[in-house]
């Protein structure tokens, strides 16, 4: 299965989300994480993600008789390089596009099952409708990546919450 196949599966997806941050997880871990999800699912698709290389075993350890693994994401490949993006169908961008919101979707609903204060944890899902020449979109682009991409860099600590941002961009014509 290539990359681009083990990505396209929402709950791969959300392990491949759960796992940023340069954290090792076990299976367990991922399931108390995903508690939406089978164990057996979970279990699954980790085995899946890691025979495609794009999760590392990085440690093991004996709990009650069995061996338990640690795994960490291998970030360099979990990703869809530029010229497979560019290279694919219509059609495709429609699949990757389904999976990205049922993805999102099932991130949401497993939030709102937690008995969460959307006000307080200043929840968003606006949707604004902006003018822009290719330089302006060029430049938003570069802006928006720049500040995730250092954000991202802070991983799991004391004090910090895991966040999910969904950035969709695309030309909505008029």
């Amino acid at each position: 299965m290539d990359t681009v196949d083990l990505l396209l599966h929402p709950v791969r997806l959300r392990i491949v989300h759960a796992m940023s941050g340069d954290q090792a997880l076990t299976t367990a871990q991922l399931c108390a994480l995903l508690p939406d999800v089978s164990k057996a699912t979970v279990y699954r698709q980790v085995g899946l993600l890691a025979d495609g290389g794009l999760l590392d075993v990085d440690g093991e350890q004996r709990v009650r008789g069995a061996v338990e693994r640690r795994y960490r994401l291998h970030r360099e490949r979990a990703v869809i390089d530029a010229e497979t993006a560019a290279s694919v169908s219509a059609e495709d961008h429609r699949r990757v596009f389904a999976v990205a919101m049922a993805t999102l979707l099932a991130e949401f609903n497993a939030y709102l099952d937690r008995d969460p204060d959307p006000f307080a944890d200043q929840v968003g899902y606006r949707q604004h409708a902006i003018w822009l020449t290719e330089d302006e979109r060029a430049e938003l682009i570069e802006g928006l990546r720049a500040v995730i991409v250092e954000k991202m860099r802070g991983g799991p600590g004391p004090g910090r919450t895991r966040h999910l941002i969904s950035p969709i961009l695309f030309p909505a014509g008029g």
